[in-house]
């Protein structure tokens, strides 16, 4: 069975009389075409079926309407979240997104950001999956803007949470509750938020005047999932000086080293106390509800997108902005016992 044709403007304009420029200024400039003359262009492509060209559009009017998203992983309740504020900013802008996940691959990111550039996207928001910021860049010197998501810099604009805070507050938390073999389940320093939470929590504990050598037992995950969460229960419950608390980089590692516990027969908070990172939604809906620290996810996206939007208007003249997001410590059951 054959592909139905897909009709053009041409199409339309013959169905209803008028000529090509009439229905291009129906679909971009409405207000130019008289009432009447606009009604029968609409019942054409209605008649028709006709879906306009987007990037074709997109060129005549001079700016591009979608917006591209990279994230590091979209299985990750926390860039759901963010991705959802981005979303609703670009709609109210009347614009599309097109999110991507790099899975913290930097090829797969490249791909990605080299795809978007050649839509001719108004922008792209960007989780970097590596350290260097050079493809980005790059990216930015052809003229398309960019904007670190849930990211610091000095010469772009930038959205992130002080995540060396947030590791502080979670440490401060355990150290309070009197715990001095800590397990850090973290990812590589080349992610930077993994970089800044592990320099929070050394922080703590330093302040507490401890060493980290002796409170803390760091592992580094291969990746930042409940399996790999879970599955490092084996070394830290093997150690000749297994940890009595479990810090996680995320509340999914942190949701398999609580199944994980589970399946061993341990509880929680009693045997071992969990702590988590980010809040997502689930994190006070587990059976035993997890300590976590909150980001504000939404706002991260929506203001992001904001200052993507403002700099794809602006042009040459505008200015980038840094903006930093305080997190909070939000107690549940994994860690105090009630």
């Amino acid at each position: 069975m054959s592909t139905p044709r897909r009709h053009s403007i041409r199409d339309v304009a013959r169905r209803a009389s008028v000529s090509i420029a009439t229905v291009s200024n129906v679909l971009n400039n409405p207000e130019l075409v008289a009432e009447a003359t606009r009604a029968r262009v609409l019942a054409a492509i209605a008649e028709l079926g006709f879906v306009p060209n987007g990037p074709a559009r997109q060129l005549r009017a001079g700016r591009a309407q979608a917006v591209g998203v990279v994230v590091l992983d979209l299985a990750n309740p926390f860039f759901t979240e963010v991705v959802r504020g981005v979303e609703d900013r670009v709609t109210e802008a009347d614009g599309l997104v097109i999110v991507c996940s790099s899975d913290d691959n930097p090829s797969r990111e490249a791909r990605h950001l080299r795809m978007l550039e050649q839509q001719g996207v108004r922008g792209v928001l960007v989780t970097p999956a590596q350290a260097s910021l050079d493809v980005l860049s790059d990216i930015r010197s052809r003229g398309t803007p960019v904007v670190l998501l849930d990211h610091t810099a000095d010469d772009m604009c930038a959205v992130a949470v002080d995540d060396v805070r947030g590791g502080e507050l979670a440490a401060a938390h355990l150290l309070e509750l009197g715990h001095r073999r800590i397990a850090f389940l973290n990812g590589p320093d080349t992610i930077r938020q993994c970089a800044d939470r592990r320099r929070g929590i050394h922080r703590a504990i330093q302040q507490a005047g401890l060493d980290p050598q002796e409170c803390l037992l760091e592992v580094t995950l291969p990746a930042l999932n409940a399996d790999a969460g879970e599955a490092s229960l084996n070394q830290l419950l093997a150690h000749r000086r297994p940890p009595t608390a479990i810090a996680c980089v995320n509340d999914v590692v942190a949701l398999g080293v609580l199944r994980g516990l589970r399946r061993r027969g341990m509880t929680v908070p009693d045997d071992i106390a969990v702590t988590g990172y980010d809040d997502v939604e689930f994190a006070g809906m587990l059976s035993t509800p997890l300590t976590s620290v909150r980001q504000p996810k939404y706002q991260l996206g929506h203001t992001a997108a904001d200052l993507l939007l403002t700099e794809s208007t602006e042009g040459t003249t505008h200015e980038h902005r840094q903006i930093l997001f305080q997190p909070e410590l939000v107690v549940r059951a994994s860690s105090v016992v009630s």
